[in-house]
């Protein structure tokens, strides 16, 4: 943790306790006693932290202050992104959720990530105000089928689901075997092993109109090969061969592009012009295609020829239809 994370740290735990032994703290902190030290002597002189040394017990404690003195308070940092974006996605959701066998609870859940976000120098009003987290895309769910289908999942049961490709504009109906559910991209997805196509699949959740539980066990597909399956490469969508995609972006989209995670296994490097050359595994490109296409000329597929090929075919006939309009 860095020096405004210790300090927060050590706050903390003299704020909790009566004392606090040296032991306890080095080993919370995971620095050295001589770190510590510095970090001691900085918060009683720079931040005027009424820190002292109980020579009873042997530990830290923070010295009580008068009715009438300053509060000690850290320059407030805060939460971390990753808390914020958590703590602030859950107040977000639980905003919308709507009504169910969780709604006795949610008021009390909402008062707690209040009190959370509420720490510090910074209202619960002034966040909201100020911090928004956005969601974009997201496709809405009939809650029954969610429900049925959750149910399954954990239950271990089959499903007799009618399935809807919008791609196709064409219904199916299957029986599948759900493993996991999956939040991508502000949408859900269920991979399932389906026994019409004897393999597994992944499903939007928003493209099953109807699912049915079936008083049948579903068998079980391990972690490591859904992974293996599902999640080797680019994108929600799985295939066969993997392939790499080499994609090339220009100087100024490369300043973005050079700091994103398109997936784990991805690798890139900067040309001498300033380009940036990404590599990425993918199976099925469908996805990958209108990631691609939303660079417009930022970026051009150098490899596999059939992915170059069908990113110029869809830019040519979306040129073509502003010519037409012209």
């Amino acid at each position: 943790m860095d020096r405004s994370e210790r300090f927060y740290k050590i706050t903390q735990m003299l704020g909790s306790r009566d004392v606090v032994s040296r032991e306890a703290l080095l080993e919370e902190l995971g620095v050295s006693l001589a770190t510590f030290k510095r970090d001691l002597e900085y918060m009683r002189e720079r931040l005027h932290a009424p820190i002292v040394w109980d020579r009873e017990y042997r530990g830290y404690r923070l010295r009580k202050q008068s009715p009438h003195g300053a509060r000690f308070q850290l320059p407030g940092i805060w939460f971390n992104a990753t808390e914020a974006h958590a703590l602030l996605t859950m107040q977000h959701l639980l905003a919308y959720i709507e009504p169910g066998v969780l709604a006795p609870h949610i008021e009390s859940l909402k008062g707690r990530i209040e009190a959370l976000l509420d720490q510090g120098d910074h209202s619960v009003t002034e966040l909201r105000k100020r911090i928004r987290i956005l969601s974009q895309g997201a496709r809405p769910l009939v809650p029954r089928q969610f429900a049925v289908i959750t149910t399954a999942l954990l239950s271990r049961k089959r499903l007799h689901i009618v399935h809807y490709n919008r791609e196709r504009d064409e219904r199916t109906e299957r029986e599948i075997s759900p493993q996991r559910l999956v939040h991508y991209r502000d949408n859900w997805y269920l991979d399932a092993w389906c026994h019409w196509r004897d393999t597994l699949r992944t499903f939007a959740v928003d493209s099953i109109q109807k699912a049915e539980l079936l008083d049948k066990n579903a068998p079980n597909v391990s972690e490591a090969f859904l992974d293996a399956q599902l999640g080797s490469a680019y994108g929600i969508f799985n295939g066969g061969k993997t392939q790499t995609a080499r994609l090339r972006f220009n100087p100024k989209r490369s300043r973005w592009v050079a700091h994103e995670r398109w997936h784990p296994e991805q690798e890139g490097v900067f040309e001498s012009d300033g380009c940036y050359v990404l590599e990425i595994p993918y199976a099925d490109d469908r996805e990958l295609v209108m990631d691609i296409l939303k660079y417009g000329s930022d970026v051009e597929v150098l490899a596999p020829e059939d992915l170059r090929a069908r990113v110029a075919a869809a830019l040519r006939k979306a040129l073509s239809q502003y010519r037409n309009g012209a």
